[in-house]
């Protein structure tokens, strides 16, 4: 915040405007474009207001361009945007594995298993992995 708040001082004083004029364009109080251009916090807005006062507006499109889908993605959404993410099951959901409660730090043997939404069973109740199913434990 340091370096943005030194370099909109710099714009600032190569335009010959003082905090004041600036703070009133803007729309903001002085005590306000102070606080940016020592790099202490402000709100987004006054920043926003800051910098189209300033005619530097368009540096936030190259600080944060549009996003770009994929060929794919555009292939898939056929021209639409995406409106929400899609939540996708990570692997040992997809794959049916249970879960595996236990306390590491005790040493205590109360190892037990519970698939999503049951009941925790007892070790001993709980099914064989398949061979080559990738767990070691």
């Amino acid at each position: 915040m340091r370096e943005l708040g030194s370099r909109l001082a710099r714009t600032r004083l190569e335009r010959n405007v003082s905090q004041e004029q600036l703070a009133r364009e803007a729309g903001v109080a002085k005590t306000t474009v102070e606080r940016v251009e020592s790099g202490r916090e402000v709100r987004l807005t006054s920043l926003v207001r800051i910098l189209r006062a300033l005619g530097q507006l368009d540096a936030l499109d190259r600080l944060i361009p549009e996003p770009l889908p994929s060929p794919l993605e555009r292939v898939r959404l056929g021209g639409r945007r995406r409106q929400r993410a899609r939540h996708s099951p990570n692997k040992d959901q997809r794959q049916g594995n249970v879960w595996r409660w236990h306390d590491l730090g005790s040493g205590a043997e109360d190892d037990t298993v519970a698939q999503a939404g049951e009941e925790k069973a007892p070790r001993s109740a709980r099914p064989v992995e398949e061979e080559g199913s990738g767990d070691t434990r």
